[in-house]
């Protein structure tokens, strides 16, 4: 009798499997220079064909989380590592409309203390239960909002606890109470918006968006980011900067 897949909307079924992979790496329950099981190993534990599998797997590489080495398997990436004066290696909002000669603003800020769930227990490596630094944000430019953030992050107590305080930029907040991000992680699909997504943008459940995720830390502390960034797709383009790559073979 053949195993009925848990998978069953429109999404194809490689990139769930991806996801559920991303999950491991990002978590670093699979940690960097770890070699992840072998194809047939997978496709046992997803049911799936090693089509299906080597297409999940594809999809990782391309993004950098996963790397092969010919006869010898396949294995997870480590983290970009840079030195503390470039701690914009991950660029701001801010500094990304700024490049593209327009002020960013941010229309809506909510800051909250949540309490960690399994996902971000495993994301922010603290125990489930444990208290996370929520910020929900809209985003735009003057006259228009095409941007909602969702950062969770490493709770401290003298963080600011009121809204206003983060109308401006996250990194440069934190940097402001010693948290210089060094390592990062990233990876941008296209998908459906959530009934959540929808209402903050204004758009309806067609409108294709832009889901970037982010994680983040800074070397040598305990420091986490996760996030979660959705842009409306025919408003926003995302550059890579490909100059400094170390292409692996």
């Amino acid at each position: 009798m053949k195993t009925k897949n848990k998978y069953n909307d429109a999404i194809p079924l490689y990139s769930h499997i991806a996801e559920d992979l991303r999950l491991k790496i990002l978590s670093e329950e699979w940690k960097p220079g770890d070699r992840i099981p072998a194809e047939l190993v997978l496709c046992e534990l997803y049911h799936v064909s090693r089509i299906t599998i080597r297409k999940s797997i594809d999809e990782l590489v391309r993004e950098n989380l996963l790397f092969r080495e010919r006869a010898k398997g396949t294995f997870v990436c480590d983290w970009e590592e840079e030195e503390e004066e470039h701690y914009t290696l991950v660029r701001s909002f801010t500094n990304e409309m700024k490049e593209l000669g327009k002020e960013a603003l941010t229309l809506k800020a909510e800051i909250h203390i949540y309490k960690a769930d399994k996902k971000l227990s495993r994301y922010l490596n603290i125990d489930i239960g444990d208290p996370v630094m929520m910020l929900k944000r809209l985003r735009g430019t003057k006259g228009q909002a095409f941007a909602y953030f969702i950062n969770y992050f490493t709770y401290r107590d003298e963080y600011p606890k009121d809204d206003a305080s983060y109308f401006g930029s996250l990194y440069a907040l934190l940097k402001k109470h010693g948290v210089i991000i060094n390592q990062e992680k990233e990876y941008i699909e296209a998908v459906s918006p959530s009934k959540e997504v929808q209402d903050m943008l204004n758009v309806d459940k067609y409108q294709p968006i832009l889901k970037r995720v982010r994680m983040t830390r800074q070397a040598d502390s305990n420091f986490r980011e996760y996030s979660e960034c959705y842009y409306i797709g025919n408003q926003y383009r995302y550059y890579i900067d490909f100059g400094d790559v170390k292409w692996r073979e």
